[in-house]
């Protein structure tokens, strides 16, 4: 079996290990009219990992995704506060409920989790990425809400990516150019785009992202794919 990583629409991922492990990402579900499937669609989950507060990512489903799949929350101490007072038990928010922060790593189910940097806004805390390595070594990098920045060049050097999550569509994120340049410094093997379309304001197709990419970092395979489908690795 493999991996599988399924786009839920903007910047909402659901990755599923070989082994079964179910990991949500920004599971910004009721409300997004991008995303292919239900809250009470997902029967499954043992982490959830919050980028950063803005409603098109942290949502209203966290509270009652963690009470039916028992999930533990990822997210930086100020955000874990303002779960909590939505109705999340600290015992479900990592490291004792105090949650974590840039640079910190939390091991659960298998799957080693690390929070980066993310370049954005944000109510409480800051904004945030996380590599994501599998049982198996297998490594995924979803950026969260960003512009370009040069460390993502340490990210590569230090994880040896294979998979990265990219936000494309401008306004409040990269925007194509950016997100070519950004697989450049990167260097995962594959890359999905992320964040767009959601919006009339965003960009609202991938073609430019990847004609760029095809320029900028030529060795990367870009993954296009539509809300609800799935690339495996």
């Amino acid at each position: 079996m493999a991996h599988r990583v399924r786009w839920l629409g903007h910047a909402a991922c659901q990755i599923t290990t070989e082994k079964g492990a179910v990991i949500l990402i920004d599971p910004w579900i009721s409300g997004n009219p991008s995303c292919p499937i239900k809250k009470d669609d997902i029967k499954q989950a043992d982490l959830i990992l919050i980028t950063h507060d803005h409603f098109d990512h942290l949502g209203t489903d966290v509270p009652d995704l963690v009470k039916s799949t028992g999930a533990t929350v990822i997210v930086q101490p100020e955000l874990a506060d303002t779960l909590r007072k939505a109705g999340v038990s600290s015992d479900n928010i990592v490291h004792y409920g105090m949650g974590m922060n840039i640079g910190a790593e939390a091991e659960i189910a298998g799957v080693k989790v690390i929070m980066v940097q993310a370049f954005h806004s944000c109510a409480a805390g800051t904004p945030a990425g996380y590599i994501i390595i599998l049982d198996d070594g297998k490594t995924i990098y979803h950026t969260g809400d960003t512009g370009v920045f040069d460390s993502m060049r340490l990210f590569g050097d230090i994880y040896n990516i294979d998979l990265a999550l990219v936000p494309i569509g401008s306004v409040f994120t990269m925007n194509p150019l950016q997100a070519a340049v950004s697989l450049s410094l990167i260097k995962p093997k594959v890359a999905i785009p992320i964040h767009y379309r959601t919006f009339p304001v965003l960009t609202q197709d991938a073609a430019e992202f990847i004609d760029l990419s095809s320029k900028k970092a030529p060795e990367v395979k870009v993954e296009a794919i539509k809300p609800g489908q799935e690339v495996q690795i």
